[in-house]
């Protein structure tokens, strides 16, 4: 399991020009399923997600958890953050779990976040055309991998 973690201002996801998941303040969380992920794996994402110490503390040190905060989070599915490039110039996704196994993975991470006290997690849809739209603050952006 990969993911792209940003700290937003405010976010949003639209699909054919209507928005379908919004958050203030908080994390938006690219998700890339590889074969070999598990409902496990995305329980330890969750935790470390929800976990990660990248929110300003009062003397402005990134010391404060999402749960701290009370961070919102966007959750978007991106297959293409297993993307190889090391040959030719069109990738390859053979790297990226198939709809059939990572759209319920997908799904888990989401209600994992839930269950590890995140009030409110908003979801894109599972292979749409979506637009994203991300206002990042700091600009932090971490790569989480397990």
């Amino acid at each position: 399991m990969r993911v792209v973690l940003q700290r937003a201002k405010e976010s949003s996801v639209s699909v054919d020009g209507k928005i379908v998941g919004e958050i203030a303040h908080g994390f938006v969380i690219l998700v890339g399923i590889t074969h070999t992920d598990t409902p496990e794996t995305v329980w330890k994402m969750a935790q470390k997600v929800v976990n990660l110490r990248v929110f300003s503390d009062d003397a402005g040190k990134m010391n404060r958890s999402a749960l701290d905060v009370d961070a919102e989070m966007l959750v978007i599915s991106q297959f293409t953050l297993y993307a190889d490039t090391r040959r030719g110039r069109r990738p390859g996704y053979t790297d990226a779990a198939p709809p059939a196994i990572a759209e319920p993975l997908v799904n888990a991470f989401a209600d994992a976040l839930r269950a590890a006290g995140i009030g409110k997690v908003a979801t894109g849809v599972f292979g749409a055309d979506m637009l994203v739209s991300i206002k990042n603050d700091g600009p932090v952006t971490i790569i989480l991998e397990l």
